[in-house]
């Protein structure tokens, strides 16, 4: 009974079509990988050090030198954790907001923030750690998803800032409120340990922030990788006035303040008080790359 409850747990997580849960497996897949090898070393069990080892060649170096040599750490830095504390609290994070951002945008365009956000973020990393501004600091190298969940949580904020999460002992707190209390928090962790990093870190937040307020003027930045295709003009015409309608390719994303009344409606009388109209405004929001078909 339990093994095929585990079964269908695993075929409902990683059948669900969301990337999430194969992020935070390959995250707490390597946690646990390089512990593994930390336990064989201190039993005697091996003798070469094959945590260091491993943890040295998937984090991002800090010149361009070692990252010649290891070109595949600009990806895997962002899998790789070395505190049980930060892959949990990270883990933890990226659900909730995965959540909430399918709620209202897709797959690709979650895909496209948290895979450009971490690669450009490594790219800042490298530049800046070569800077004289830097030179005289010795930069820990890079080994953490916390970039690609800026951007995430950035984008998801910037998209509703009045979405509320219930907290323990606060109560209903904003998005909004969330995301600058813990921006700020890891902006100045970073300030104090590795200042590239920091400036790294504050481009993921612009970079999120800047998707969504494109996305609003109607430029979705994850359609750069899709494939062009030819499209003929589409036209109705109506017989009787000799009137023409074009189809608009237009992004019908709906408004900041449509989609604040709704969900200040939700959160007060709850999803089923909804009209057909509003539930069709968050149906739009979260399917909207069925729009330009």
């Amino acid at each position: 009974m339990r093994e095929n409850s585990f079964k269908n747990f695993i075929r409902t997580t990683f059948g669900s079509g969301s990337p999430i849960p194969f992020i935070i497996g390959g995250q707490v897949f390597l946690f646990i990988l390089i512990y593994f090898f930390d336990l064989l070393f201190e039993l005697k069990i091996i003798s070469f050090p094959l945590f260091q080892w491993s943890v040295d060649k998937l984090s991002l170096p800090t010149n361009f030198q070692t990252f010649i040599q290891q070109p595949w750490s600009l990806i895997t830095y962002n899998f790789l954790y070395t505190g049980l504390f930060n892959v949990a609290f990270d883990c933890l994070w990226l659900y909730w907001l995965g959540t909430i951002f399918f709620n209202f945008l897709n797959r690709k365009q979650f895909l496209f923030i948290y895979i450009v956000s971490a690669i450009m973020s490594g790219l800042i990393f490298l530049v800046f750690s070569h800077l004289a501004l830097f030179s005289n600091t010795i930069n820990p190298p890079l080994s953490t998803g916390a970039f690609g969940l800026a951007a995430i949580l950035a984008a998801t904020a910037t998209l509703v800032p009045k979405y509320e999460l219930r907290l323990l002992l606060f109560g209903n707190v904003k998005l909004k409120t969330i995301a600058i209390i813990y921006f700020a928090i890891q902006f100045l962790f970073f300030i104090l340990t590795n200042r590239p990093a920091a400036i790294s870190y504050f481009c993921s937040i612009l970079f999120g922030m800047g998707f969504i307020y494109a996305l609003q003027s109607g430029m979705d930045w994850s359609k750069v990788f899709k494939r062009k295709q030819k499209r003929s003009t589409k036209m109705k015409v109506v017989v009787g006035n000799g009137a023409q309608q074009s189809k608009h390719h237009r992004y019908d994303l709906p408004n900041q303040d449509q989609i604040d009344q709704i969900l200040d409606k939700i959160s007060l009388t709850g999803y089923d008080s909804l009209s057909s109209h509003e539930k069709e405004i968050l149906f739009k929001a979260s399917n909207n790359n069925k729009i330009d078909g």
